[in-house]
């Protein structure tokens, strides 16, 4: 199991763009499925994309066309690029590693996107 920290969260204004990585330590992060999480203030976490080799497996319709995830297995790092970013996008993201159970290990301690309108 991978040790994840996440980071690149801040305050946007509504359009703008953020990038979010994940670097993680130890070993497998190449052969991993990875998925990026959100929780909104009051909502439960949702999966919003996920990948597994170098191919996108998973994403919410919410976020077509507006975010992409990528992964550089050299650095060991998961990404999220997000486009066009509306206010509710709002959420503490969160990246995780897949398990063999088909479900996800516990994530990082998550990084805060603020969208302004």
């Amino acid at each position: 199991q991978v040790q994840l920290v996440e980071s690149g969260g801040g305050l946007v204004q509504a359009g703008g763009s953020l990038r979010l990585s994940c670097a993680a330590s130890g070993d497998n992060f190449y052969s991993s499925k990875m998925g990026w999480y959100r929780q909104a203030p009051g909502k439960e976490r949702e999966l919003a994309e996920s990948i597994t080799g170098g191919n996108r497996i998973y994403y919410i319709d919410s976020v077509k066309g507006r975010f992409t995830i990528s992964r550089d297995d050299d650095k060991n790092t998961l990404y999220l690029q997000m486009n066009n970013l509306q206010p509710e996008d709002t959420a503490v993201y969160y990246c995780a590693q897949g398990n063999n159970s088909g479900t996800y290990n516990p994530p990082g301690d998550g990084t805060l996107v603020t969208v302004s309108s």
